[in-house]
């Protein structure tokens, strides 16, 4: 089969990137195939499921018009300098333009050592594949700007890591796999040729708006400002936490990227970390916010030889632009935890009405999703489901008081109990990617067994529906089932 590729980053200079092949697996087996993504980018599905797909998808065989390379870019790593990461363990194999007229990355994720690979393998653990796999996608139908899977294979050999392993490769498909750390990596060098294409190609692909303003790369910086504070935001809505938000997995395009050490929050506490390598907590649950402004801020400094030729000008202009970020991010939470209490017009004090609620759920670490589901299905008068949700607060009088302050404030809007619920219950998951239900489905994966990985994917790719109260993958985890960590898989 030909894919009609068009690799715009291929392009570029070749400072930007390494040319080179995938390290061939020995015996490469579909775990699974994203069907619906492939016929969003205009790939055949069963030639993709057929020996030549899986071989192109583990790294063994590419089509003639690909163009696999390894990506160059910097970046800081938990507040630390690295002046040359790159793409360590992945290649970009092409772009694609799918069915939207949208173009998309298609990357190999554990193909092989490449330049960038710093002694390391270049391979991926299987663990490490399917936790991407179920966790970006369930991102996507959760509504967040995201990096898609499009397949998951087993290589027929095994990788070192703290055990023996059983070996995978992710195809990873996103907007771009440009990053924070690629602008770094030419601003480090002094190399203002190459930040200028970087950037002219960023224009191109993510914010072609700017080319009708009177400075472009200003606009274009204003323009990844504004997306990463709504995304920020998207995830302390879903008590999301990225687990690893260095510089080099922060893209321009505003996805999600690099599901490594992530997690979704069970009990509330805004200081929970997951990652076994957040020895101090920098990208707690909480922290999010003011670390994508840090990454930011390294991003405005590696484009201020591009927005002014007079230097202070320059760094003006970017300090006035970071500025913006915090109330871009303040606006984007403030409507997410609007939709979440059922509020349809925001107002100043919404806010610490659901502040006020976050505060109850941390107090006795009530589960983060289940409390929002549950407020969901209440009326505006007080009834049988009001059990479900002050179950979950451990402050029963206080529980109870916010209950009334919340249903007086939904009685200033005019919406009636049924357009409301509906509402809540498509902004309050049901099911989100809970921890341990993601470590069952590895466990099981290393087993030879992907029918708990299979059945968890799908039952994610509905999260609004209701489910049955007794539904496992719905409840908390028993107390022998908590994780503590996850890690990164490297």
């Amino acid at each position: 089969m030909t894919i009609h590729f068009d690799n715009s980053y291929a392009r570029l200079p070749e400072q930007f990137y390494t040319r080179q092949v995938a390290a061939p697996v020995p015996e490469p087996e579909l775990v699974r195939l994203n069907a619906p993504l492939a016929a969003d980018l205009g790939l055949d599905a069963d030639w993709l499921a057929s020996p030549a797909g899986v071989a192109m998808l583990a790294g063994n065989a590419f089509p003639d018009n690909a163009a696999p390379l390894s990506m160059a870019y910097a970046g800081h790593q938990f507040g630390n300098w690295v002046p040359q990461l790159g793409d360590g363990r992945a290649l970009l194999i092409g772009e694609v333009i799918d069915v939207h007229g949208a173009r998309r990355d298609i990357q190999l994720k554990g193909s092989g050592p490449t330049p960038w690979s710093r002694r390391g393998d270049g391979r991926a653990a299987l663990g490490p594949v399917l936790r991407e796999y179920v966790v970006s996608e369930a991102m996507a139908a959760l509504g967040v700007p995201t990096t898609r899977a499009l397949a998951a294979v087993t290589t027929g050999e095994h990788v070192i890591r703290e055990d023996r392993l059983p070996g995978g490769v992710l195809t990873r498909v996103a907007a771009s796999h440009i990053r924070v750390g690629t602008f770094q990596y030419f601003y480090a060098r002094q190399d203002h040729e190459a930040l200028r294409a970087l950037a002219d190609h960023v224009i191109d692909r993510h914010y072609p708006e700017a080319r009708e303003t009177d400075n472009p790369f200003a606009a274009m910086l204003e323009g990844v400002i504004a997306r990463q504070a709504r995304l920020i935001a998207r995830w302390l809505s879903l008590g999301f936490i990225h687990g690893v938000m260095n510089t080099d997995n922060m893209t321009l395009s505003g996805e999600t990227i690099d599901y490594g050490p992530c997690a979704f929050l069970d009990e509330y506490d805004p200081q929970k970390v997951f990652s076994s390598i957040d020895q101090f907590g920098r990208y707690a649950y909480g922290n999010q916010p003011s670390i994508g402004h840090w990454n930011l801020a390294n991003l405005a400094q590696s484009l201020v030889p591009l927005l002014d030729d007079d230097g202070d000008k320059a760094v003006e202009t970017a300090k006035d632009l970071l500025e913006g970020y915090g109330t871009a991010f303040a606006d984007a939470y403030a409507a997410e935890m609007a939709a979440k209490i059922g509020i349809a017009a925001p107002r100043d004090d919404d806010m610490t009405l659901a502040q006020d609620l976050l505060k109850l759920m941390a107090a006795g670490g009530a589960d983060f999703t289940n409390t929002f589901r549950a407020l969901s299905a209440l009326g505006r008068k007080a009834g049988d489901a009001d059990d479900g949700f002050l179950g979950q607060l451990i402050e029963p009088d206080a529980a109870g008081q916010w209950l009334a302050a919340w249903r007086n404030r939904l009685s200033e809007e005019m919406r009636d109990d049924a357009g409301r619920i509906a509402a809540m219950k498509a902004t309050n998951p049901a099911i989100i990617a809970r921890n341990h239900q993601v470590e069952k489905a590895i466990a099981a994966g290393y087993a030879g067994d992907f029918s708990v990985f299979h059945a968890l994917t799908e039952a994610l790719a509905d999260p609004f529906a209701d489910r049955s109260a007794d539904d496992t993958l719905t409840l908390p985890p028993a107390p022998d089932q908590v994780v503590h960590q996850t890690f990164c898989g490297t």
